[in-house]
Protein backbone atom coordinates (compact mmCIF):
# COMPACT_ATOMS: atom_id res chain seq x y z
CA UNK A 1 0.00 0.00 0.00
CA UNK A 2 1.50 3.36 -0.81
CA UNK A 3 1.42 5.73 2.00
CA UNK A 4 3.12 9.00 0.86
CA UNK A 5 4.62 10.36 -2.39
CA UNK A 6 6.56 13.40 -2.93
CA UNK A 7 8.07 15.39 -6.05
CA UNK A 8 10.73 18.38 -5.54
CA UNK A 9 12.47 20.45 -8.19
CA UNK A 10 15.56 22.48 -7.30
CA UNK A 11 17.04 25.10 -9.49
CA UNK A 12 20.90 24.52 -8.92
CA UNK A 13 21.75 28.15 -9.74
CA UNK A 14 19.52 29.34 -6.45
CA UNK A 15 20.74 26.89 -4.52
CA UNK A 16 24.43 27.89 -5.41
CA UNK A 17 23.87 30.93 -3.43
CA UNK A 18 23.08 28.80 -0.23
CA UNK A 19 25.75 27.03 -0.16
CA UNK A 20 28.11 27.33 2.75
CA UNK A 21 29.50 25.32 5.10
CA UNK A 22 26.63 25.67 7.71
CA UNK A 23 24.24 24.26 4.55
CA UNK A 24 25.89 21.80 3.74
CA UNK A 25 26.65 20.80 7.41
CA UNK A 26 22.11 20.87 8.03
CA UNK A 27 21.83 19.28 4.77
CA UNK A 28 24.03 15.86 4.20
CA UNK A 29 24.09 13.41 6.66
CA UNK A 30 27.79 12.18 7.70
CA UNK A 31 27.66 9.40 5.27
CA UNK A 32 26.62 11.99 2.37
CA UNK A 33 29.34 14.13 3.67
CA UNK A 34 32.05 11.86 3.06
CA UNK A 35 30.97 11.26 -0.66
CA UNK A 36 30.50 15.14 -0.71
CA UNK A 37 33.75 15.89 0.22
CA UNK A 38 35.77 13.39 -2.50
CA UNK A 39 34.16 15.16 -5.04
CA UNK A 40 36.52 17.58 -7.21
CA UNK A 41 34.53 19.41 -9.63
CA UNK A 42 32.45 22.13 -8.13
CA UNK A 43 29.48 21.61 -10.70
CA UNK A 44 29.31 17.97 -9.91
CA UNK A 45 29.27 19.17 -6.14
CA UNK A 46 26.37 21.07 -7.10
CA UNK A 47 24.26 18.69 -8.64
CA UNK A 48 24.84 16.05 -5.63
CA UNK A 49 24.12 18.59 -2.89
CA UNK A 50 20.84 19.93 -5.28
CA UNK A 51 19.85 16.06 -5.63
CA UNK A 52 20.39 15.50 -2.00
CA UNK A 53 17.98 18.56 -0.92
CA UNK A 54 15.44 17.42 -3.60
CA UNK A 55 15.33 14.14 -2.14
CA UNK A 56 14.54 14.99 1.09
CA UNK A 57 12.52 17.76 0.23
CA UNK A 58 10.42 15.11 -1.41
CA UNK A 59 10.57 12.64 1.30
CA UNK A 60 9.24 15.14 3.78
CA UNK A 61 6.04 16.03 1.08
CA UNK A 62 5.43 12.30 0.91
CA UNK A 63 5.56 11.68 5.13
CA UNK A 64 3.49 15.42 4.86
CA UNK A 65 6.23 16.32 7.49
CA UNK A 66 8.57 19.11 7.46
CA UNK A 67 11.94 19.82 8.73
CA UNK A 68 10.61 20.40 11.93
CA UNK A 69 9.56 17.47 12.68
CA UNK A 70 12.24 15.74 11.64
CA UNK A 71 15.60 16.76 10.26
CA UNK A 72 17.88 16.67 6.55
CA UNK A 73 20.37 14.45 8.26
CA UNK A 74 17.91 11.72 9.62
CA UNK A 75 18.03 10.44 6.17
CA UNK A 76 20.80 9.26 3.66
CA UNK A 77 20.47 9.67 0.33
CA UNK A 78 23.03 7.10 -0.75
CA UNK A 79 24.10 4.55 -4.29
CA UNK A 80 24.22 0.98 -4.84
CA UNK A 81 26.83 -0.59 -6.28
CA UNK A 82 24.82 -0.20 -10.06
CA UNK A 83 24.59 3.23 -8.77
CA UNK A 84 20.60 3.62 -8.11
CA UNK A 85 19.66 5.51 -5.00
CA UNK A 86 18.20 4.53 -1.73
CA UNK A 87 17.20 5.87 1.41
CA UNK A 88 18.92 5.09 5.11
CA UNK A 89 17.12 6.19 8.01
CA UNK A 90 15.74 4.99 11.18
CA UNK A 91 12.96 7.20 10.88
CA UNK A 92 10.89 4.44 9.15
CA UNK A 93 9.18 1.63 10.86
CA UNK A 94 10.69 -2.05 8.98
CA UNK A 95 7.51 -2.71 6.90
CA UNK A 96 8.13 0.71 5.34
CA UNK A 97 9.74 1.00 2.11
CA UNK A 98 11.04 4.25 0.50
CA UNK A 99 11.51 4.25 -3.53
CA UNK A 100 13.34 6.99 -4.47
CA UNK A 101 14.69 8.45 -8.18
CA UNK A 102 16.82 11.64 -8.56
CA UNK A 103 17.82 13.02 -11.89
CA UNK A 104 19.89 16.34 -12.60
CA UNK A 105 20.62 18.56 -15.77
CA UNK A 106 22.73 21.40 -15.97
CA UNK A 107 20.17 23.71 -14.14
CA UNK A 108 17.86 21.49 -12.23
CA UNK A 109 17.53 18.78 -9.87
CA UNK A 110 14.40 16.42 -9.32
CA UNK A 111 13.77 13.72 -6.97
CA UNK A 112 10.68 12.03 -6.79
CA UNK A 113 9.68 9.71 -3.78
CA UNK A 114 7.05 7.06 -2.94
CA UNK A 115 6.94 5.24 0.61
CA UNK A 116 4.97 1.89 0.24
CA UNK A 117 4.06 -0.05 3.63
CA UNK A 118 4.23 -3.88 2.69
Amino acid sequence: MIIGIGIDLVELDRLKELMSDRFIDRILSVEEKKLYENIAAENTKLSFIGGRFASKEAIFKAISKGPGKTNYIDFSVLNDESGKPYVKTDFFKEDEIIHISITHTDSLAIAYVMIEKL
